[in-house]
Parts: structure tokens; C-alpha cells; sequence
């Protein structure tokens, strides 16, 4: 038996199968709805239940507590319908515009970018249009049918030809899939992978200035994100903070001084929260949220694309809203939540 949600205030309604989630729906059926994990972890995909009943599966109580739930909240990557529904949600324009493809890609190259992070690159298929938008992300499916989900690190103009992604992937040890990439993984090797998933990217129709949040390899997403403000001549200002431990993990900062000294309205603030002394560090140091926070105390007129590890994004939307006056909806985020966070619920 089928039941139908009706999103408000947009007014789009779509079809559930039995014992789907109302994101699987959506996404198969092109409905933009928000989203970033699809797997009860990160949050990003909290909508309210109007009207009808969904029982939830498994997720984390950092993602949607019970006084949450209790007031009528649902994850949509994990609700499933038991009623027709009505849910509140911002629908997002271009989230669901493009067909989510499973196809092979062939290892190109193997780039040890620093001692636990790779830059990887794939050759997509030349007959099948794989399109996305900059800071989405696509899941490998591994051969017991685990997933592992990578943002693509370069905007959809610069695929090439052939097309080929770039994903930027840090080694976490124990770890099912980047083991098998610092191991034994070779070039030509054959990868089976599926996308364009996530609601992370660009919103085009805003002339806001922009901050580009970024730790670790979450600076894969934001990367695409500067190629296509760049691709598309954007004027906005733009001010990136990447933060890391160390100067070894800011892998690609050769990268990001070149990108700021080519794009006139794109300023680079690299924060280190434990250098080394052999790093002879004298820039930012801290947590990269409160570098913003210092030098940009009023938010209020801002949009803030913030990619990274949970904690970093948890801790810069809530000191962003509570004070600097970010409006909640202007924060866009995505979390790099891991294996063994989702393991942890």
C-alpha cells in the first residue's frame, strides 16, 4: 500500500512505497527536499509532521531527540509513512533536478596529498551524462553492498574529457573502504558508484556575502563550490577559513592561495588547532568556527556553506545563530559523519 506526502508550504505531493523513507521517495521521484547523510546522523534532513504518522528507524539523538520527536519533528531519511503525510520542509530548487545513476568508474591516479589523505581520481563512462551540482557527493557501493559516500571535489565544468571526478579522501585505520585505498587499490581498478546525492551547494539566486567553512577533507565539497563561483563569475565576496591540526593537513593550501589570488572577492583564512613547531606556524590558530567568529561578529547579512567534521559543524551552527545573528536558513552544512559515528547512535 502506497501513501502519499504533501509538502507545505510548496504544495508537492509524491508517493512512498511500504516500509520506504520519505527521503528514498523523494529522491527517487526528483523532490528537492534537504538532506545530507540518509542515515539518521546528521540532521540535516529535520522536517515537521503536520499531519499523519511515521515510524522512525535507527538514528542518533544529536540528529532528532525525543523532545523533538515529542513535538513533532521527523528525520525524513529514516520516517517511515504509516499514513498519508503532510510534512513542512523547505523544498530545495535543484536538489532532485538531475537522475541519480549507478555506474562504473576506473581509477585514474592515487595521489598521496598528505600522509592520511589521497586525492582520487575517476573516469566516469563517457555514454552515460553524469551530471551534478558543486558540493554533492556520491556513494561507492562496496561488494557486500556497504556504502561509503565522497563529495566530488571539482565542479561539474571541469570533468573533462573523458569525465572524470575528483574526491579527496582521508584514511580513517580499521576502515572498510579507505584501508582498501591506502592498501591495496591500483590504478585501472573498477569502483561501482552512485550519485549525485545531498542538497550541498551553491544557491545561485542570492547576492549575500558568502563564508566557505571547511576542516579536514571537508574541503573536497568546497573546493567545487569556489571552481563554479569562479566558472560563473561571481562578484559576492567570499572569505574561506579551512581549518586543520596541522600544516601537513592543509594538503591543498598551495591550491587555496592560488584561488585567492586569481578571484579578487575570495579572501583564504587557513586556521591550525595544534601546529607543530617544525610547522614554524605564525597564521591563525584555534578552532576554525571562532576565527570566524572574531573577525566576522555580525552574520546576520551572510550565507555560510560549512563542510566538515561533526563537531565543527554542530559547534558553528549554534554560536553562528545564537551570536553573530546568522539567520538559521542561511547556514548550509555537511557533515563528514563516519562509519564509526553512525555505529555510535
Amino acid at each position: 500500500m502506497n501513501f502519499q506526502v504533501t509538502v507545505q508550504p510548496s504544495g508537492r505531493q509524491f508517493e512512498v512505497e511500504r516500509d520506504e523513507t520519505m527521503l528514498a521517495a523523494a529522491i527517487r521521484q526528483g523532490i528537492g527536499l534537504p538532506y545530507g547523510c540518509k542515515d539518521g546522523a546528521c540532521g540535516s534532513c529535520k522536517s515537521k509532521l503536520l499531519d499523519g504518522r511515521v515510524i522512525h528507524g535507527a538514528h542518533q539523538a544529536k540528529a532528532l531527540s525525543e523532545a523533538e520527536e515529542a513535538a513533532g519533528m521527523v528525520l525524513t531519511c529514516c520516517a517511515t509513512p504509516q499514513t498519508d503525510c503532510v510534512l513542512e520542509a523547505r523544498t530545495v530548487p535543484g536538489a532532485g533536478e538531475f537522475p541519480v545513476l549507478k555506474l562504473p568508474s576506473r581509477v585514474i591516479s592515487i595521489e598521496r596529498a598528505a600522509p592520511d589523505v589521497v586525492v582520487l581520481r575517476l573516469q566516469l563512462p563517457a555514454n552515460q551524462n553524469f551530471q551534478f551540482r558543486a558540493g554533492q557527493y556520491v556513494e561507492f557501493i562496496l561488494r557486500d553492498g556497504a556504502r561509503r559516500s565522497y563529495s566530488m571535489a571539482n565542479a561539474p565544468h571541469l570533468l573533462g574529457t573523458p569525465p572524470a571526478v575528483e574526491l579527496h579522501l582521508r584514511h580513517m585505520p580499521g576502515g572498510k573502504f579507505t584501508d582498501h585505498v591506502f592498501g591495496a587499490m591500483k590504478e585501472k581498478d573498477i569502483l561501482r558508484m552512485e550519485g549525485p546525492f545531498g542538497s550541498f551547494f551553491l544557491r545561485e539566486d542570492s547576492d549575500k556575502p558568502i563564508v566557505l567553512l571547511a576542516s579536514g577533507t571537508g574541503f573536497a565539497p568546497i573546493k567545487a563550490i569556489i571552481e563554479q563561483l569562479q566558472h560563473i563569475g561571481s562578484t559576492r565576496p567570499v572569505t574561506l577559513y579551512w581549518g586543520c591540526r596541522s600544516k601537513a593537513d592543509l594538503y591543498l593550501h598551495d591550491w587555496a592561495q592560488q584561488a585567492a589570488a586569481e578571484m579578487p572577492n575570495l579572501s583564504y583564512v587557513p586556521v591550525l588547532s595544534d601546529p607543530k613547531p617544525e610547522d614554524g606556524w605564525s597564521g591563525r590558530t584555534g578552532f576554525v568556527h571562532q576565527a570566524v567568529m572574531s573577525d566576522l561578529p555580525d552574520l546576520s547579512g551572510h550565507q555560510v556553506y560549512a563542510c566538515g567534521a561533526p563537531i565543527m559543524v554542530e559547534s558553528a551552527q549554534r554560536d553562528f545563530a545564537a551570536r553573530c545573528g546568522l539567520p538559521p536558513d542561511e547556514f548550509y552544512a555537511d557533515a563528514f559523519t563516519s562509519e564509526a559515528d553512525k555505529q555510535a547512535r
